[in-house]
């Protein structure tokens, strides 16, 4: 995947016209090619999307200090972030050209704590089913080892683009 770019403004982000013109996954795929601007989200969380097929998604972040929550350990909703852009990116991946979708709800089970230590963490999105009106969605985050730290599932909510 190449480098992301991210924009410093919210007119350098693609409007609804462009992004219904494409596939979900043309545009997946162009954000993880660099051809789009990377969500602003994955700056100020540090992550970025490395993979991006059909109905698959995958975002690498370091956890850092940064992240942390009063009690000295990643704060629980920068794991949330993570698996809701891997599980809800998946369905996008799905979707015909002018449909859009947005999270109707998630649920994520933190397994163990991360830390800077951990090091790297990969979120791993994989589509279930993908209907007219709702979509459904899996996650996984892992380290290096495949050391498990958080499952996840997601129902989003698919529309027309512009309705």
């Amino acid at each position: 995947m190449a480098e992301p770019f991210f924009s410093d403004s919210p007119d350098n982000l693609m409007t609804p016209a462009e992004i219904a013109a494409i596939s979900g996954l043309e545009f997946i795929q162009g954000i993880a090619e660099g051809r789009y601007p990377a969500p602003p989200i994955g700056k100020t969380l540090d992550f970025t999307m490395i993979e991006a097929v059909r109905g698959r998604v995958v975002f690498e972040g370091a956890p850092s200090f940064a992240h942390y929550n009063p009690i000295g350990s990643v704060h629980g909703g920068w794991f949330g972030t993570l698996m809701d852009s891997c599980m809800a990116c998946a369905v996008q991946s799905t979707l015909a050209a002018g449909q859009g979708y947005t999270t109707l709800e998630y649920k994520i089970n933190i397994l163990r704590p991360a830390f800077t230590s951990t090091g790297p963490l990969r979120a791993i999105g994989e589509a279930i089913h993908t209907g007219r009106r709702t979509a459904t969605s899996e996650g996984r985050l892992v380290d290096g080892a495949g050391k498990l730290y958080a499952t996840g599932t997601t129902t989003c909510l698919v529309f027309k683009i512009g309705a």
